[in-house]
């Protein structure tokens, strides 16, 4: 049940983003699609009421209730930055707008636009924490807690490698084949500098 749900939510979060974006640049109803992005959180808010009952309930904690905590995580780590780069290719597309900058291909300008994404994957790994260890003693010493804590495992193991790759950006930065030796050309976009 707990499966079923987490892929209606990531259904539902899609079809309310899709609607969102055709409401506000084909309809031109901006506050319209600002309640529709609204509803958004309250998918995730579903799921953690269900994952928590079902706990609740006497349901032995599985794989399927770490997998919640993950998606929640993520969700909170990256939803904001999915809707906002969706809506600039969207305002592109629909409304006209100029073409979105890309991330930064080269340099420190790239290390940084991989160590913001490491903060999101921070964000996403330290929610699905809180919301495993909280399961964790909610079920307390009755119940096998093993699966829950797999699954912390994991979100931390996801945030240790991120944190790697994100390094070797900034220690071996890509440097542009278009820039002279020796000479290393720094380009920006929106998103590496955070606007």
């Amino acid at each position: 049940m707990i499966v079923a749900l987490i892929i209606a939510c990531e259904v539902g979060f899609w079809v309310l983003l899709a609607l969102a974006l055709a409401v506000r640049y084909l309809l031109k109803r901006r506050r319209t699609s600002v309640v529709l992005l609204l509803c958004e959180p309250v998918l995730e808010l579903v799921l953690f009421v269900v994952t928590a009952i079902d706990l609740k309930n006497g349901a032995e904690p599985s794989w399927e209730h770490g997998l919640a905590a993950l998606y929640i995580g993520f969700t909170v780590g990256y939803g904001h930055y999915t809707i906002r780069w969706l809506d600039g290719h969207a305002a592109h597309r629909l409304g006209g707008g100029p073409k979105p900058l890309g991330p930064p291909k080269y340099g420190l300008a790239r290390a940084r636009h991989e160590g913001g994404l490491w903060l999101r994957t921070l964000v996403a790994a330290g929610v699905a924490l809180v919301l495993l260890q909280g399961a964790v003693w909610y079920v307390g010493d009755d119940g096998n807690v093993d699966s829950l804590r797999s699954f912390q495992w994991a979100a931390i193991r996801a945030a240790g490698i991120h944190g790697l790759v994100a390094l070797a950006y900034l220690i071996w930065p890509k440097k542009d084949p278009g820039a002279p030796e020796g000479e290393h050309r720094v380009t920006y976009s929106k998103e590496s500098v955070g606007r």
